[in-house]
């Protein structure tokens, strides 16, 4: 019917409505049912071929329908009328990963399955599965699709479920969709779907499913739809589109389409477009005429000739009561019935434009209930439109509208009346909510996964049970499953016997995800029952609270317990109980319900820790409030500042009671946390009392059970300035953090950070100098300043460095300033606890002595060290002494009287150092004392943290450091200060402080320190500052200057005679072209205009704010960018927080290069004059080779553009990346640097941003190697591919078919992810692991061992164990078999038996063991048998071996001793048969097959396979020949007894021997069977390179590589120069055993060579073949690169590379190499290579193309009968039979010469008189004499 009406001239069906009488067009007004339409039409078109007499009567009986009917056939459409091939409009309703959702018209809903998106997008997904791997072009279809999109879709099936319910699969490829249109249908202006099937240069590939043509989508047709739809800058393979046809080509085999938006809504289909009803497609909008009105719906006519219905649900709700006969309107064609033809209209407005989308309804809308809903219209078999509360139209099948049939009443639902009713979905094609007014729905609880929440009870039935667990039914639309762990409070083994299908159950909601309709239920009764709060997520987890979970892992650690929503936490080993647990997996079970209380939460780490022990913190139900006292210190946060009063004084800390608390929360102060100095601390703990209040100390940490308090000033600042990492994860390499030292140990030091982080200062990082006794150098809870030096995310391990030189600023003179000025504040603190004190005595009279002040004392005693104690009514109870420097050589006795001078009072030992020397006591002028002055200085008192020092010039005494920073703790005797000693020192503080001693430094000038390294920035802007001078410019100033010099970051510009200013790279352009030098357009001696932006201070090169006092005397900035010169001038800020203020995470910047800091490893760089920033080097690129060498990618001044990542922890420079903000997410690819190498294990990577990432041996490669790690270094940057990212672990791989999976090679060894990636029977290779007493385990994965059971891993018997351990070292790489997978106890069994892998035994035979099951087979065979058989055997191997080994009896082997020996071993067995020992040979030559290595493949047709018959026959000669000598060895006593006649016979018999040896030698048949045998025979023909290749695979058959070489090198040397050939295949043959035994730098030597020494073609050549034949097709690709460069005028070259292409399949590649070659070569040639291109084509690529060449050649080159002929020969190979024919019509009545012509004619007729009949024969025949015939006539003419 369809080609019928195709071929109906339109012109005839238009005249019809008009030409045809009422009569015959009344039915058509009253059925409105395409059925009759359809055979009208149908008769009409048929009565001149085929009166359809039936059709004729039936459609009149029609007319006579009464006209109820009508309503019927307009009604909605059911389920039960749809059929396959069915087009339907659909709109997305859901998009899941696996199918698409489609809401289709009258309430009906689909599933288009992946499988059936388009042709392309199939491809693409089985692409996938086979590879394995995720494609880079595969959109989910997520990415592709999204609901409200309106599709054309058919029906490919209605399917019945179990249940009766009825499901309808569609598809929406076009192939499908557009399967009635042809090529020649297509016109302009037609609206059509298609899918992209692939993006090409100027636009993309649309397919439309049209067989035979291409349609393109132009990129400027695809622009406006790109933007609407923002998927994206492209459109993607497998997008749906609506497309017009804009122009049609060559009949339809070519179309150009637009997706334009507004010319899709535009178009409309046409009479002109010549739609038929075959090719009718939905989703077409058309202009139709109202035929009829009906109370179902109104019927319409449309493009003249069609008939359609449209329902009472798709009129338009605003003109429903207006329609009226032959009114016009728009509609849209819904749905097509492919048999019945009936077509289904839309009148809605939302479907009149093509490309936009029906209305949608809020999601929370969905499941609410409307009181008062009014019916509209009512239809007795189809239900009820309602109108809802707010304006919106709903509809509710029959069955919803009651409880039964039986309790509907019709008379409730007239329009008008009201109903209370419950939204239970919307139908997006009709734009109606679908209803329901069943009490039981409005009721329910549970409508939607959305309505259910973690922690609801329900009830629910049993629907199934599953080895996974039980299916649990709660609803009709919602279905949950209960975890076999669920099932009961304990784990059950049978759930059957407790559970049946269909049993009520009551259970609690785990988990709920809507999106993925997922649910988890538990069936726990004491979940169920609990009344405690329900914890579903990390912030509800309050410490205190108490709740239920169950533990999910018991290990030595402790428990983790899960709760809803997947929340876990930790239980620690010491809060499992209040006794202890040594083995918590023996005490809890898995599903085991437990009660927990919450101790600690971090709702960012999604961390939790928990405790089981209840006991003493009961806690009523609910959340509780009743925690002791002493537990509420969970209240204060590390870092909160407390007054605390000492409650009791232990010898390690203070017991004291927070104030601010009451005195309530008792809390710990270590002695060592009371003073930054270990002697303050020990100062205060000693004159601290009870009582004592100490303010503003600091809360530390909370263990749980106290709070540990700090009072530490540099940790507390710390904390206060944000300077510290809160967890692991923000630790970052570089970072300086002050801690204080945990734990010494005689390999490291233990530094403990606030909140909790530990790190490892190993013994070479502790300190600048060496370190001998790491006790020496730091004590328990000294504060220090570590630096981040490497971070171990897997063991949460961070490495540090204490060295001086690394963590200080550089400013030694500032720190230790600093630090002594913090001592003695600290220090007089404690003097003023001591003064405040009420009791005089002892502490007052410490207090009053001061350094400096004088006392008159009486001498108590001299010591024996020259020493002297004093006494006196002022040091009352004190020791006062002065050492034998400070007497001043004075001879002192008891009881005189003197004057001394305080240098030191010691209030811990109660002791005040004195000094009686002139010089100290001696009274002098005044002096006026300058800050930062030098003063010459002598010591005279060296303390635990200072040392007091006399100013030469003064008198007066000086305080000055020991340390120069916190770590400055270790000295050598030559480096610490002596009394007495001269230095230089530094004034700090001119006045004298509280402790009557001024303030100074050591002059670090003058003494070994630290110094700082003087900046480049100084060195660069010397000369500016240099010429800084006083001026009067002020912020906005324009100047004019020359410039004067240029450099990389800045210009240096002349003001004027006496000022010069500075022009940063930033400020001279407005727009910085990437990678150029903005400041090298300026040339020196140029005039610019500038204006002042800032200034920089002279000494500190800070920048200064306008307002600064010493701006006139700084360096102007200036600027000449055109903004800022006619603009306003931002005011550079002097506060660094204030300056990187505008820089937020994220933002792209321009900077400029500073400098690569090698040291650091990290580029310097400068963005503005003011604002620095540096580049980690992993964040510079994602090229390794730019990562390599850093510093020459990178010139100083260069301008980059980089994404800021945030602020260095002084927060004074920027951090930067070059490459974005790195994303760690899985499947994406970065960089990293190998920071450490675990052998056996693998590579741990330092990613970018300071994350860790470990590495796999079995992901390092694609091909697993013997030592995997040998190509790897610490610091080698590598590209990496993460797998996954989870808890902070991420796993990484190097694998090229990761990195590169369009440009990997083949994949040696696949990756095994799981043990579903073993199957039985496979070769697999891996590492040994470990050598047990169970077996060899074996690793095939980073996840997966397998076990090798001794009886599998050799065929010999061992009984030492220690063999294995000896031969299979952990990290051995081996081939082993699967022998059997247990999937269940993820048990793979494997075996390493030569017969299984077909490799050699792991244990070598040289070891001599017997073999397994050797010892069985006895006691059968005569004694005299056995022992002939034992001297044949001894005898064969005495001749076979050159020095003899002795055997013991026992020993089942004999051990070949020679080294040249074949390999083939000879094993016996005491009293066997005959039989039995043809067996043993057929195993012993099938076990030495299996365990060969390949043979080398030579050119010259010679096979390196030897025959075993060959090798077997001569050693049976050999046997009996050595048979008698054999005997007279054992019987060497009786020869001495021999007589004359004796020993002559005995003569003779050896003579005999050796004539039978060399007439054996001189046989032309026996086989060489030893390295001498073929050194004879090479001898003899040195020549022979047949010879030599047997002597080589003589040494490969024992695996004698290096022989085999040494063989080859003699035959090249041998052979005669002029035998080149033979020479050749020697080369040959070096080439063939370096390709598959050597390394690929041997095989170049050895090929560098040969062309040498041979014609290089040829080698060429023969390597090329080699590659090929070893499937090294990369390397054979590069090597035929190479010979097109060298050899390309050589044919030959050209046509092989062209062979090869084709062998691979790349027909595209063939055809660009011709041209190549064309071009190449002369044109002489070009015909001949273009015959043999196509006959390559034909034999092995595409025969169309090679026709084609073949015609094309022949066109132009019609007398080349050569060609002719070859093509003639092929195609009677491959052709069909007309096409040869006409090959031989054309050649017969070519213009050749006769003798070429009767060749043909010839041919032809050999041909037809083989393949044809008489006829042919004859025709052939009568032409060939036509021809003559016209010969002869034009001869005689």
């Amino acid at each position: 019917m369809a080609s019928m009406e195709e071929n109906f001239p339109r012109g005839g069906i238009q005249k019809k409505p008009t030409g045809t009488t009422g009569k015959k067009a009344k039915p058509k007004f009253e059925q409105d049912n395409l059925f009759d339409v359809h055979h009208e039409e149908q008769t009409q078109k048929r009565k001149r071929s085929e009166g359809d007499h039936r059709k004729q009567k039936k459609f009149k009986a029609d007319i006579k329908a009464p006209a109820k009917d009508i309503a019927i056939s307009i009604e909605p459409l059911t389920i039960k009328e749809l059929c396959e091939g069915m087009l339907f409009l659909g709109c997305i309703k859901e998009v899941t990963v696996f199918e698409l959702v489609i809401s289709l018209p009258n309430g009906l809903t689909g599933f288009v399955p992946v499988t059936h998106i388009s042709d392309a997008y199939s491809e693409l997904l089985s692409k996938q599965v086979t590879q394995g791997e995720l494609l880079e072009d595969l959109n989910s279809l997520s990415d592709l699709y999204s609901p409200g999109m309106l599709v054309r879709c058919v029906v490919t099936s209605v399917e019945k479920s179990a249940d009766g319910r009825r499901s309808i699969k569609l598809s929406i490829n076009p192939k499908s969709v557009n399967k009635g249109l042809s090529a020649s249908a297509l016109t302009s202006g037609m609206l059509l779907s298609g899918f992209v099937s692939s993006v090409e240069d100027h636009g993309y590939l649309i397919d439309i499913g049209v067989s035979g043509t291409h349609a393109f989508l132009p990129h400027q047709k695809a622009q406006n739809y790109i933007k609407a739809v923002k998927r994206g800058s492209d459109l993607k393979i497998g997008q749906s589109l609506n497309c017009v046809i804009e122009e049609v080509k060559n009949e339809g085999r070519v179309v150009r389409l637009s997706a334009d938006r507004s010319e899709v809504a535009a178009s409309i289909a046409t009479e002109q477009q010549n739609w038929t009803l075959s090719n009718l497609l939905p989703g077409l909008v058309v202009k139709a005429q109202v035929q009829k009105v009906a109370p179902l719906g109104v019927s319409l006519t449309f493009l003249s000739s069609f008939t359609g219905i449209v329902d009472f649900m798709h009129v338009d709700p605003e003109k429903s009561t207006n329609y009226s006969p032959n009114q016009m309107v728009k509609a849209c064609i819904l749905s097509t019935h492919p048999t019945s033809k009936v077509v289904r209209l839309t009148l809605r407005q939302a479907f009149l434009h093509p490309g936009g989308s029906p209305n949608q309804l809020s999601n929370d809308r969905i499941g609410a209930v409307v009181e008062e809903s009014t019916v509209k219209a009512f239809y007795k078999q189809f239900g009820a439109v309602f109108q809802l509360d707010d304006g919106m139209l709903a509809f509710a099948r029959p069955k919803h509208l009651s409880k039964t049939r039986k309790s509907f009443k019709p008379a409730a639902f007239k329009a008008g009346c009201k109903h209370k009713c419950r939204i239970i979905d919307y139908s997006l094609m009709d734009e109606m909510c679908i209803v329901s007014l069943k009490h039981q729905i409005i009721e329910a609880r549970f409508l939607r996964y959305e309505d259910i929440h973690t922690g609801d009870v329900m009830q629910g039935k049993v629907l199934s049970l599953k080895p996974i667990g039980m299916q649990v039914k709660v609803t009709d639309g919602i279905k949950g499953l209960v975890p076999s762990m669920h099932l009961a409070d304990v784990i059950l083994k049978q759930p059957e016997k407790k559970y049946n299908v269909g049993d009520e159950v009551r259970c609690r909601v785990l988990e709920c995800n809507p999106a993925e309709k997922k649910l988890f239920l538990t069936l726990k009764k004491t979940l169920v029952q609990s009344k405690l709060p329900v914890l579903s997520s990390y912030e509800d987890a309050e410490p205190g609270l108490i709740t239920h979970g169950f533990v999910v892992c018991a290990r030595e650690f402790g428990c983790i317990v899960k709760f809803y929503n997947d929340v876990k936490g930790l239980v620690p080993k010491n809060e499992l109980s209040s006794e202890p647990i040594s083995c918590p997996d023996k005490v809890f079970h898995d599903g085991q319900v437990v009660k927990v209380m919450v101790l600690k939460c971090e709702p960012q780490q999604e961390r939790l820790l928990l405790s089981f022990r209840l006991s003493s913190r009961t806690v009523p139900e609910g959340r509780s409030e009743c925690i002791p006292k002493k537990k509420q210190q969970v209240k204060y946060q590390i870092g909160e500042m407390v007054d605390v009063e000492v409650l009791k004084k232990n010898e390690n800390g203070l017991e004291v009671s927070i104030l601010e608390d009451g005195g309530n929360v008792i809390a710990w102060l270590p002695t060592v946390h009371l003073s930054d100095f270990v002697a303050n601390s020990k100062l205060l703990w000693h004159c601290l009392q009870e009582g004592d209040v100490l303010p503003r100390v600091m809360c530390l940490s909370d263990k749980g059970d106290r709070i540990i308090l700090c009072r530490k000033s540099a940790v507390i600042s710390a904390v206060q300035e944000e300077q510290v990492v809160r967890s692991f994860s923000e630790i970052q390499p570089g970072v300086l953090l002050i801690g204080y030292v945990r734990k010494v140990m005689p390999f490291g030091v233990f530094v403990e950070f606030p909140f909790g982080v530990t790190g490892l200062a190993p013994k070479v990082s502790m300190s600048d100098k060496f370190v001998t006794d790491t006790k020496d150098h730091f004590v328990v809870g000294q504060t220090v300043i570590a630096k981040v030096m490497s971070i171990d995310e897997e063991k949460q391990r961070v490495l540090l460095s204490l060295k001086v030189s690394e963590c200080s600023s550089g400013d030694s003179a500032a720190e230790s300033f600093s630090l002594l000025n913090q001592y003695f504040k600290e220090v007089e603190e404690i003097r003023n606890l001591l003064r405040r004190r009420e009791e005089s005595g002892l502490a007052r009279c410490v207090c009053e002595l001061v350094p400096g002040k004088e006392l008159q004392l009486v001498v108590q005693d001299v010591m024996e060290d020259g020493s002297a104690l004093f006494s006196g009514g002022c040091v009352r109870g004190l020791t006062v002494t002065a050492t034998r420097y400070h007497l001043g050589g004075k001879n002192v006795i008891p009881g005189e009287k003197a004057k001394g001078l305080v240098l030191h009072v010691d209030a811990i030992t109660s002791k005040v150092y004195v000094s009686l020397r002139e010089e100290l006591l001696k009274k002098r002028a005044k002096q006026r004392l300058t800050k930062n002055s030098q003063h010459p200085a002598i010591v005279q008192h060296i303390a635990e943290e200072f040392a007091i020092v006399s100013l030469l010039d003064s008198g007066r005494l000086a305080a000055i450091p020991i340390a120069s920073h916190f770590n400055d703790t270790f000295r050598f005797d030559s480096e610490k200060l002596k009394v007495g000693q001269r230095i230089y020192a530094t004034l700090k503080m001119v006045k004298a402080n509280d402790l009557g001693v001024l303030l100074a430094v050591q002059d670090p000038a003058k003494k070994n320190a630290f110094v700082r390294d003087r900046k480049e920035s100084e060195t660069a802007l010397e000369e500016t500052l240099a010429a800084a001078v006083k001026h009067s410019l002020s912020l906005g100033d324009i100047v004019t200057g020359t410039v004067k010099s240029v450099k990389p970051t800045h210009v240096t510009v002349a003001i004027d005679d006496k000022l010069t200013g500075s022009i940063h790279a930033s400020r001279i352009l407005d727009e910085v072209p990437i990678h150029s030098f903005p400041t090298y357009t300026l040339k020196a001696g140029q005039k610019v205009t500038a204006r002042v932006i800032g200034g920089r201070d002279v000494n500190t090169h800070r920048y200064l704010p306008i307002t600064h006092p010493h701006f006139t005397r700084s360096v102007p900035e200036l600027s000449i960018r055109p903004s800022e010169i006619e603009g306003e001038v931002e005011t550079m800020r002097d506060d660094t927080r204030e300056k990187l203020g505008p820089y937020n995470t994220g933002q792209t910047v321009t900077c400029f290069v500073r400098k690569y800091n090698t040291l650091k490893n990290w580029l310097e760089v400068e963005v503005t004059p003011d604002v620095r920033g540096r580049v980690p080097r992993l964040l510079l690129s994602l090229n390794t080779k730019v990562l390599k060498h850093p510093e020459k990618n990178f010139k100083n001044g260069q301008a980059l553009s980089a994404t800021v990542t945030g602020t260095d922890a002084t927060e004074t420079n920027l951090f930067l990346s070059l490459t974005g903000i790195q994303s760690l997410e899985p499947g994406t690819i970065t960089v990293g640097m190998v920071a450490k190498m675990i052998p056996h294990i693998g590579l741990t990577i330092t990613l970018p941003g300071g994350k860790a990432g470990k590495v796999s041996i079995f992901h390092l490669s694609d091909k697993y190697t013997e030592s995997p790690l040998s190509d790897f270094k610490i610091g080698k940057v590598v590209r990496c591919y993460i797998l996954s990212n989870e808890n902070g672990k991420i796993q990484l791989s190097l694998r090229q078919s990761r990195l590169n999976p369009r440009n990997s090679r083949k994949v040696e060894d696949v990756e095994i992810t799981c043990i579903k990636d073993v199957k039985k029977g496979q070769l697999v290779r891996g590492y040994v692991k470990s050598v047990t007493p169970s077996g060899v385990f074996f690793g095939l994965s980073a996840s997966l061992l397998g076990r090798i059971l001794f009886q599998n891993v050799s065929p010999y018997f061992v009984q030492k164990h220690s063999l294995y351990e000896k031969y299979l070292p952990e990290g051995k790489l081996l081939t082993a078999k699967v022998l059997d997978v247990n999937k269940k106890e993820n048990h793979v069994e494997l075996s390493l038996l030569p017969e299984d892998t077909e490799m050699p035994s792991v244990l070598p035979e040289s070891l001599g063991l017997p073999r397994c099951g050797a010892e069985e087979e006895k006691r059968e065979e005569d004694n005299k048998e056995k022992k002939e058989e034992v001297k044949m055997k001894r005898k064969q191997r005495r001749v076979n071996s050159e020095s003899e080994q002795e055997t013991k009896p026992k020993k089942r082997k004999f051990s070949p001793a020679d080294e040249n020996d074949s390999g083939i071993e000879v094993y016996y067995r005491e009293e066997e048969d005959g039989d039995q020992e043809e067996e043993a040979a057929k195993k012993k030559s099938k076990i030495r097959k299996c365990g060969e290595v390949p043979r080398l493949q030579v050119s010259a047709g010679f096979t390196w396979d030897e025959d075993m018959n060959a090798l077997e026959v001569p050693v049976l000669n050999q046997k009996e020949e050595s048979s008698e000598s054999e005997e007279e060895e054992e019987n060497l006593q009786s020869k001495k007894k021999q007589t004359k006649k004796e020993k002559e016979l005995e003569k003779q018999k050896k003579e005999k021997e050796l004539c039978k040896l060399e007439a054996a030698l001189m046989d032309p048949s026996r086989q060489p069977q030893s390295a001498d045998d073929f050194d004879r025979l090479v001898l003899s023909s040195p020549n022979s390179s047949i010879l030599w290749l047997q002597y080589m695979a003589f040494h490969l058959q024992a695996t004698e590589i290096e022989k085999a070489r040494a063989v080859a090198e003699r035959a090249l040397k041998t052979i005669c120069f002029r035998e080149e050939q033979e020479k050749l295949n020697v080369w040959v043959a070096l080439l063939n055993l370096e390709n598959m035994y050597g390394t690929e730098e041997t095989l170049m030597k050895v090929f560098e060579r040969a062309v040498q020494y041979n014609e290089p073609l040829k080698v060429f050549q023969h390597l090329c073949d080699i590659y090929a034949s070893s499937e090294k097709y990369k390397q054979a690709e590069e090597l035929y690169h190479t010979m097109l460069r060298r050899f390309r005028q050589e044919k030959s070259v050209w046509l092989k590379y062209a062979s090869f292409l084709l062998k691979q399949g790349q027909t595209e590649a063939t055809h660009r190499l011709l041209e190549r070659a064309l071009k190449a070569l002369p044109t002489k040639e070009h015909v001949d290579v273009i015959s043999r291109f196509a006959q390559l084509e034909f034999r092995f690529g595409d025969p169309e193309h090679a026709k084609a060449l073949f015609e094309s050649t022949l066109n132009s080159y019609p007398k080349r009968t050569d060609i002719w002929s070859i093509y003639m020969d092929i195609m009677i190979k491959q052709g069909s039979q007309k096409e040869i024919r006409d090959i031989f019509e054309r050649v017969i009545h070519l213009n050749l010469a006769p003798k070429k012509m009767k060749f043909f004619f010839k041919r032809y007729l050999d041909y037809e008189k083989k393949y044809g009949t008489t006829e042919t024969v004859m025709a052939v025949k009568t032409a060939a004499l036509e021809y003559v015939e016209a010969k002869s006539s034009l001869a005689d003419t």
